[in-house]
């Protein structure tokens, strides 16, 4: 089959689309990553994302405008990544689009999760049917609806004989920790957040520049920087996130502006020039990650696999590479899967499986209860009926 991914994440800079064809049943699951297209939001839409993102700002009709707005780029993400693979619509059968997440609240009274960009309108447009909305169902069988790419990282880049990690940094930052198949079942995969990934870095980037840079490139900033060592413990320590027993998964409400202004005041205190406080920021991303590693996993990985934005800056991949040795520490290019391209294809991976009739969560990652199957079904003409994917298992 062919399918296209779509994945917006927590940092909102823009659609990545993913065009895979998938073949076979796991554990034996066949893949190829046919193409992956990267769009880019403006400037105002992405002000408008990171706007509706926040906690009692957004009226009901502003988030129903931009639910409907990001389901056009959505579509035409999907009708892009098509066309630039040289395969037609109708050779196409599905969509699997996660959406923009605008608020993930998965623990506390009330748990939920709102991802948008209107499937319906990616189904009318590309004629395509279209599975979405992956998150809640994990959630009502008591996970926590993330990370969801655990099960499609055990799936892709479990060896036979090395223990290894996928480590995602993008705007959060997630591990899949996956044992060896020699190892298993005495261990079994699973994943969780482990803090901020990009997010922060990127929030403080465009408030020192005012606006004219939405990130560090080539973490050039923070290059020039010194961390400041007890800043960055106090951090580590104080932030409770980083103590939690997984499952657990966080994201802008927990690392977002809010934070963002009580860490930058905490630099001022410090005297801190913006090159060093982005230093300590980056600094934050990579010592959490290797303290959750520490902490966390049953066994040290002997490789780490990186993708995501992240996976782009020198500054972050080398201070990886200090701080998790002696374990490989490599970029999921060096396997093939293009860094920016994985999420995407990991999307096309759960709607090929939920057409299937399989469950696409991995309680282990997630704290569900049982496993699931994942996704809403919006028909396209596609559409072969409810009885199409039946699987015997």
């Amino acid at each position: 089959m062919l399918i296209v991914g779509l994945m917006s994440g927590t940092s909102a800079d823009g659609v990545d689309a993913a065009l895979v064809e998938l073949g076979g049943a796991p554990p034996a699951l066949r893949w190829k990553l046919i193409q992956h297209v990267h769009q880019h939001y403006p400037d105002e839409l992405h002000e408008e994302i990171l706007a509706c993102a926040q906690e009692d700002s957004s009226s009901s009709a502003r988030l129903c405008r931009l639910n409907f707005t990001l389901g056009e780029v959505f579509a035409n993400a999907a009708l892009e990544v098509i066309a630039a693979s040289g395969h037609s619509i109708g050779e196409v059968e599905l969509i699997g689009s996660h959406g923009q997440t605008v608020w993930h609240q998965p623990l506390g009274e009330h748990p939920s999760t709102l991802q948008i960009g209107e499937a319906a309108v990616i189904a009318e447009r590309t004629g395509i049917t279209t599975i979405h909305n992956f998150r809640p169902r994990d959630m009502a069988a008591g996970g926590q609806g993330a990370p969801l790419t655990g099960y499609i990282d055990s799936l892709l880049f479990t060896h036979l004989t090395r223990t290894r990690t996928c480590q995602n940094i993008g705007g959060i930052a997630n591990v899949s920790f996956l044992p060896s198949a020699d190892l298993q079942p005495h261990l079994q995969p699973f994943a969780f957040d482990t803090g901020p990934g990009n997010m922060l870095m990127d929030a403080a980037v465009r408030k020192i520049t005012r606006g004219e840079q939405s990130y560090d490139r080539d973490g050039r900033l923070a290059a020039r920087g010194k961390i400041d060592q007890p800043l960055l413990a106090s951090w580590l320590q104080n932030e409770p996130f980083f103590h939690q027993t997984p499952p657990k998964t966080t994201g802008r409400e927990q690392f977002g502006e809010q934070t963002l202004v009580k860490f930058s005041q905490q630099a001022q205190e410090h005297q801190l020039n913006d090159s060093d406080y982005l230093a300590t920021l980056s600094a934050l991303t990579t010592h959490s990650i290797a303290a959750a590693y520490r902490d966390f996993l049953p066994i040290f990985p002997e490789e780490v696999i990186v993708s995501g934005g992240g996976s782009h800056n020198p500054v972050l991949m080398n201070s990886l590479k200090t701080l998790l040795a002696p374990a490989r520490v490599l970029a999921s290019d060096d396997l093939g899967l293009p860094t920016q391209a994985k999420e995407a294809v990991a999307f096309a991976v759960l709607a090929y499986e939920t057409y299937h009739n399989r469950p696409g969560n991995l309680p282990a990652a997630t704290g569900a209860s049982h496993r699931v199957i994942l996704g809403s079904i919006t028909p396209g003409g596609s559409f072969r009926g409810l009885d199409h994917g039946r699987s015997p298992d």
